[in-house]
């Protein structure tokens, strides 16, 4: 695409390839919806026509499949995407097998096409080494959240070598014409979305091992400011996904939460028997449930036997209180509640809400440019509440005050704010009340 017409972008013909993954039927249905015709590529016919489904299903229309056509692999690339202006990739996470792909489409593309990968964390330069020059060019990756009907954050990570014009035409495109939330990011792994939420989940699942399962979702459970619990979310996500994500982000970078990253081995060694969380409900993974006498029981694994028992009730005092002061609408006064409350269990609590906005806002400026992306991203991708809006909610100064009786680096933004340098409230997301995010 000649940077001059960059701003003249438009979609008509989108093809899918690993259409019949979610990401891939998500992908179909929202270009569709965007009044693209998609073409939805997969290996397998059968798979293909389940795919189409998939979309009727998540757009509720089955007149929506009068944009979409569907074909597979065997019907050659060459043919596939000769009108194409975005070939959409969208396979498996696998660095090999998305290499190969691109290769083949490198070969297949017209002139002027784009191809994006929607990789959740892999490097976009290395995916598009030994590619030609034009691919290069129009080459990016675009990270969509499962699903992407319902999590609009979107974040664009342009290939090097593609003309400024064209990643803000992309980027225009993308936020215009489909509804998304585009947060800009450089390529290091897992780009800004997934290597602060996997660093939050990755951490739980290590203090799991001490604490205990229950304890810990119960602990930084939805009352903290996320949609689902951690550990919940781990088994949502797949284990397989969590592995990928964060074995990445520790063998390519070392930042101040390097050791947050690792692998628990008690999770490599179930992963590697086949539990991989909800994707296997027989194995399960951090729950799982089964049928006992006709009735179904929700089992919880205890991660230094490996072995599952039923889930018993759980009350943690000064959660229950946190609680019901959110349910009344009350989030200053909950959040207050939370940072002033005694014994280990808040502590532990605190530390990782804290390491989060700690880590979160240090990537401003590393991953993306300025603290508001930190937010939309965390917003609209993963659900969980903004960290200036934690710090709002707790206060500047006292933010940095326990951020330092943590040990955790207090990022320059919590400090500009402590010290009024910066006008506050610092989340200021147009429509969005910090409230939404804190679950009663």
């Amino acid at each position: 695409m000649p940077a001059e017409a960059a701003r003249e972008l438009r979609l008509r013909h989108v093809v899918v390839l690993g259409a019949n993954g979610a990401m891939g039927a998500g992908a179909a249905a929202l270009f569709a919806a965007g009044g693209c015709t998609v073409t939805m590529v997969a290996r397998e016919r059968a798979k293909v026509e389940g795919a189409i489904a998939a979309v009727q299903t998540i757009a509720k229309s089955e007149r929506i499949a009068d944009s979409l056509c569907g074909a597979t692999y065997a019907d050659g690339l060459d043919q596939l995407c000769r009108d194409a202006d975005l070939i959409f990739e969208a396979i498996a996470e696998d660095f090999a097998a998305k290499r190969a792909l691109l290769a083949e489409v490198d070969a297949a593309r017209p002139p002027d096409a784009l191809v994006a990968t929607v990789t959740s964390g892999l490097s976009i330069t290395a995916l598009a080494e030994e590619r030609s020059p034009a691919f290069r060019a129009h080459f990016a990756g675009i990270h969509l959240y499962n699903p992407p009907h319902l999590m609009t954050g979107t974040e664009l990570i342009p290939h090097p070598e593609m003309p400024e014009p064209c990643v803000r035409a992309l980027a225009e495109t993308l936020s215009s014409r489909f509804g998304r939330q585009v947060v800009r990011c450089r390529d290091l792994p897992a780009f800004a979305g997934n290597r602060i939420g996997f660093k939050v989940l990755n951490e739980v699942a290590q203090l799991a091992e001490r604490y205990g399962v229950q304890v810990m979702d119960t602990l930084v459970g939805p009352y903290t400011g996320r949609a689902m619990a951690p550990l919940a979310t781990i088994d949502l996500v797949g284990w397989d996904v969590h592995q990928a994500i964060v074995d990445n982000v520790y063998a390519n970078t070392r930042d101040e939460a390097h050791r947050a990253f690792k692998l628990p081995a008690y999770m490599a060694a179930l992963a590697e028997r086949g539990h991989l969380g909800d994707k296997t409900p027989d194995l399960g993974g951090f729950y799982r449930r089964v049928k006992v006498d006709g009735r179904t029981e929700t089992q919880v694994l205890d991660p230094g036997t490996g072995r599952y028992t039923p889930a018993q009730p759980l009350r943690v005092p000064f959660v229950e209180e946190v609680r019901d002061l959110h349910r009344r609408g009350r989030y200053r006064q909950g959040i207050d509640r939370f940072m002033s409350a005694e014994g280990e269990q808040a502590d532990l609590a605190r530390r990782v809400v804290l390491g989060y906005i700690s880590y979160a806002l240090l990537r401003a400026g590393e991953v993306v440019d300025e603290y508001a992306d930190i937010d939309r991203i965390m917003a609209a991708g993963f659900n969980w509440a903004p960290p200036s809006a934690l710090v709002d909610l707790i206060g500047a100064q006292r933010t940095m005050q326990l951020l330092e009786r943590y040990d955790l680096p207090v990022p320059p933004l919590v400090e500009a704010a402590a010290r009024g340098e910066v006008a506050t409230p610092l989340f200021r997301l147009p429509f969005v009340s910090p409230g939404r995010y804190f679950a009663g």
